[in-house]
């Protein structure tokens, strides 16, 4: 099913140019909040992918049982060991304060585990991200945190949730959806309980949703003049053509993917580039499509490589060739389809 036109020529006003009229960060600020004892591969992912997206910096917060391990993989990332396992919320509170200041975008959830001082932390992150207007991206334990007390996310639009099948079926329960509601319907009502937060369902087809006709949205930090045109329900299929082979990582690769379009959202939002004419309440849709467009592009060029031997690390190789199959090779700064 082809992605709606007037959808696709949104994102591509938002992606940034690459024409030398911008300067450092104007691309996007993206930060990633996961990585401790057990969990270094995720956070590195996501991270990375941000860069090879069209990020100009990428910054990983982590536990510094995480930080020696993730600074080794690559010295493109800005690693900040701050989430001590001894330290309390009030002793990284000025820090974290401060440096999500800095950032367009924070993905939380990708190698956060369950253990309760990496949960408390990310729910402090969520918390300063919401005071900030941050745009935000939950994946993988940031979920597990989100259904427990979906009050930690109710209402506020601009964020993107990323379950993987299994956790949107624990979502499902969560938030109390209908056993008998249809499987392709499901995502909306999940979006519509949260108060209109766009869902990116993961599955042989992506499905991203969004429904704001239910509870009122947080819209006091999206610029939004008249509230009752931001009214929407929309689904949006992706079936763009993936690689065969799955594992671990790859949800990371999406997850730096939609937080790297929306980081292009906020740039966009503030004037750097473009006319201002795309409403900040629709970023987290274009974005969670982008996303998964490219990320699916990029998983199969990878699989046509390595086939059953692919590895997540394959990917990150692909995504450049894999932005211009998909947004052409304008958006890659040339008017060629190859660089």
């Amino acid at each position: 099913m082809p992605i709606p036109k007037t959808l696709f020529e949104q994102i591509k006003q938002i992606i940034p140019p690459l024409n030398g009229t911008l300067h450092k960060g104007q691309s996007g600020r993206v930060g990633v909040l996961g990585g401790a004892l057990d969990y270094t591969g995720a956070p590195f992912f996501a991270a990375m992918s941000a860069l090879r997206f069209g990020a100009d910096l990428s910054h990983v917060i982590c536990s510094p049982t995480a930080a020696g391990a993730i600074k080794s993989y690559s010295p493109d990332l800005i690693v900040h060991p701050i989430l001590r396992e001894e330290s309390s919320s009030g002793d990284v509170k000025p820090e974290l304060k401060s440096l999500l200041s800095r950032l367009h975008v924070l993905i939380i959830g990708p190698g956060l585990g369950r253990e309760p001082y990496m949960q408390n932390f990310a729910k402090l992150a969520l918390s300063l991200a919401r005071e900030q207007g941050m745009f935000l991206v939950l994946d993988a334990d940031a979920l597990l945190l989100i259904g427990q007390d979906i009050s930690l996310i109710k209402g506020y639009r601009r964020a993107v949730l990323t379950p993987n099948v299994v956790e949107f079926k624990r979502l499902s329960e969560q938030v109390g959806v209908d056993p008998k509601t249809p499987a392709d319907e499901r995502a909306e009502v999940i979006s519509k309980q949260l108060g209109g937060v766009t869902l990116l369902q993961k599955g042989a087809k992506d499905l991203i949703a969004i429904d704001t006709t239910g509870d009122a949205a947080d819209i006091t930090k999206s610029q939004i003049k008249d509230e009752a045109k931001e009214k929407t329900k929309e689904v949006v299929e992706v079936d763009v053509e993936g690689g065969l082979k799955r594992c671990g990582g790859q949800g990371d690769i999406l997850s730096g993917a939609v937080g790297t379009f929306l980081a292009f959202g906020k740039c966009y939002e503030d004037g750097a580039f473009g006319d201002g004419a795309i409403a900040a309440s629709r970023m987290p849709l274009l974005a969670a499509v982008a996303g998964s467009m490219v990320t699916r592009t990029a998983s199969r060029l990878a699989f046509q490589k390595e086939g059953r031997g692919l590895v997540t690390q394959d990917m990150l190789g692909e995504i450049g060739k894999s932005f211009t199959e998909v947004f052409g090779g304008e958006s890659q700064g040339s008017d060629k389809g190859k660089l």
